[in-house]
């Protein structure tokens, strides 16, 4: 295996491994460790390019910095991506190889689900390396993170409907899902339990095939989530789905939703506050997983009622950016980053000041 370094501004560590053997190409980013190891889940993707690859695996691993700051959950923020399609290109020499690539960090990087990778082939990594998180509860983990990410997106979503509307109550407000995967799928059935009306999309046609037969719901065609009229936006899929073609069509009031990096750019932020729609800030409101995977790291390990308490505090977070918003006069955007670097920086000052100086 090649393991080469690679030098980005901002950024602890980047590092690339190519294992001619095996097919794996990856990347592991770690942004900052300024609050604990670097944990972020493992994603394995068929990129078009090794470029594309490490601008997410970036931009993921600067948002789970964010993400695990505003959360409190010990840890900093770090990402690793599998360049393949994981239908068809994911091996177990592929997954033993990159349990290699993530044992290489010495613990640095602590590694989890994400998109394309399950608890089984967790396991397969878990062959190689002690840093990994997230594996069955048979096993003394904490199984899949998913179910904890889509409950503190449903609780998100209750937050923006009592800071826009005075009220939790989604009985017959019309949600517009993109993206049926785990979390996705999940947070359809919290939001259904409410008595919400949900419309969803997603680009694998038999998977919307299922959810329609199985939930009952309405389905439109991939693009077309966006011109639904709806009361919120749920983006559950990949980021970057808020940009400048997608904000003139959406029809709602909240954009709320588990996907990472759903803001193209911070000025799209600027533009939904501009245009009166309440955005849940993505790693406030998706925290609900990696909190659910933090507390396995706790002195006594995993308790599922201790995840699901600190889960809960996401409704809070989110009144607290919301309430920053409206007073600085701020995307919600904005205002989140705000308390993530006030955070690292409060981190970065008490290590400085238990630092024993030198004679």
């Amino acid at each position: 295996m090649q393991i080469e370094q690679v030098r980005v501004d901002g950024y602890e560590k980047v590092v690339q491994a190519t294992d001619d053997e095996s097919g794996l190409r990856a990347f592991i980013a770690i942004h900052d460790t300024t609050l604990g190891p670097a944990l972020g889940g493992m994603r394995m993707w068929p990129y078009d390019s090794e470029q594309e690859a490490l601008g997410d695996v970036l931009r993921l691993s600067q948002g789970m910095t964010y993400k695990s700051a505003i959360a409190r959950t010990g840890l900093g923020g770090g990402k690793s991506v599998i360049i393949g399609d994981p239908h068809s290109d994911k091996t177990e020499p592929l997954l033993r190889a990159m349990g290699r690539f993530v044992e290489t960090l010495g613990g640095l990087y602590i590694t989890a689900e994400d998109v394309g990778i399950s608890e089984h082939d967790l396991a397969i990594v878990r062959q190689e390396t002690q840093w990994v998180t997230g594996l069955h509860r048979e096993q003394g983990s904490s199984g899949n993170p998913s179910p904890y990410t889509a409950y503190g997106v449903f609780l998100g979503i209750q937050a923006c409907m009592q800071d826009a509307e005075g009220h939790e109550d989604l009985k017959g407000r019309r949600v517009a899902l993109q993206g049926l995967g785990h979390v996705g799928t999940r947070l359809l059935e919290y939001l259904q339990e409410a008595g919400a009306e949900v419309i969803v999309a997603d680009i694998g046609t038999q998977r919307v095939e299922d959810v329609v037969s199985q939930y009952g719901v309405e389905s439109v065609a991939p693009d077309a989530i966006y011109d639904v009229d709806c009361d919120i936006f749920a983006p559950c899929a990949l980021g970057a789905v808020i940009n400048d073609e997608t904000i003139p069509r959406l029809k709602c009031r909240i954009v709320a939703g588990a996907a990472n990096n759903q803001l193209l750019a911070p000025e799209h932020g600027d533009r939904l506050l501009q245009g009166g729609v309440l955005y849940a800030p993505d790693y406030v409101i998706n925290a609900g997983g990696i909190i659910n995977v933090s507390v396995e790291l706790l002195e006594g390990g995993y308790r599922e009622e201790v995840a699901l308490k600190r889960i809960r505090n996401i409704h809070a977070a989110l009144l607290e950016i919301f309430k920053m918003s409206r007073e600085q006069k701020i995307s919600t955007d904005r205002a989140a980053l705000q308390v993530a670097l006030q955070r690292l920086a409060e981190g970065r000052q008490a290590a400085r000041q238990s630092t024993p100086v030198q004679p």
